[in-house]
């Protein structure tokens, strides 16, 4: 009986100490986002010129596209003659108060309409010059939604630009582990065919839970709680979005 209590014992302690150095390192599967620039013209309209393609690298102030710009110069055309007939007002006015036949109330209103019509010549204008879009960025063109010859309605964005290293890994983590986790902290990401590990700081981390029950939760619907992170790539250039990815918490002596 004691051999038996012994071996026992001796079993227990082999498997306390296989356990103890096992630790598995917290890993968790994600993805590489893109924080992608839209550009889309204010008004509706039919794309007339496209000056890049996907893959492209382009300039802050680089042409991408137009679009037609008929009816803006039309409205610019009205906008300009009610400014001429303005201005004449204004003068007219202006000599009849001086000499003393007008009066100051009629001055005023003249005055008011003038400012109107330059206000009104300056949009116009505004709008026509924005059928021409430029690229607000440095970056790589992404993507092409629309083409010559096709209609894109207002507001929808035509191109979008990434901007260099503006990269994030998203993943989520289970609620038990959250608290260990706190922005500015490093973790590593690792990608098939990236030859060497990237290190990401968290930038976000998300105040609502996903894949929530809807009224209890009990201990195992706790257990599937998980909040979504973001982490910043310190070198971004070998991942590609919508990469799939491995990340790595750092043990706390690493941070």
């Amino acid at each position: 009986m004691i051999r038996r209590q012994s071996l026992i014992l001796v079993a227990l302690l082999a498997a306390a100490l296989g356990g103890c150095g096992n630790n598995e390192e917290s890993t968790y599967q994600g993805w590489i986002e893109g924080d992608f620039i839209f550009v889309a013209p204010d008004e509706a309209g039919r794309v007339e010129n496209l000056y890049v393609r996907e893959g492209n690298s382009v300039a802050a102030g680089d042409s991408l596209f137009t679009v037609d710009a008929e009816l803006q110069e039309a409205d610019l055309r009205v906008a300009e003659a009610a400014l001429a007939n303005a201005r004449q007002a204004f003068e007219r006015a202006q000599q009849l108060l001086k000499s003393g036949s007008g009066t100051q109330k009629n001055f005023d209103d003249v005055q008011a309409q003038l400012r109107e019509a330059e206000a009104r010549e300056r949009a116009a204008k505004t709008r026509l010059v924005r059928r021409q879009l430029s690229s607000p960025v440095s970056g790589a063109v992404q993507q092409v939604y629309y083409r010559p010859g096709e209609m894109v309605p207002a507001g929808r964005a035509v191109v979008s630009i990434l901007p260099p290293g503006a990269m994030k890994v998203r993943f989520f983590v289970p609620q038990a582990v959250l608290p260990t986790v706190s922005i500015g902290d490093t973790v590593s990401v690792r990608c098939d065919g990236c030859s060497a590990d990237v290190n990401a700081k968290v930038s976000f981390i998300a105040s609502a839970a996903e894949y929530t029950p809807p009224v209890i939760y009990s201990l195992e619907e706790r257990q599937k709680l998980v909040f979504l992170i973001e982490a910043r790539p310190d070198a971004p250039d070998g991942l590609r979005v919508g990469q799939p990815v491995t990340v790595r918490l750092m043990p706390n002596e690493a941070k």
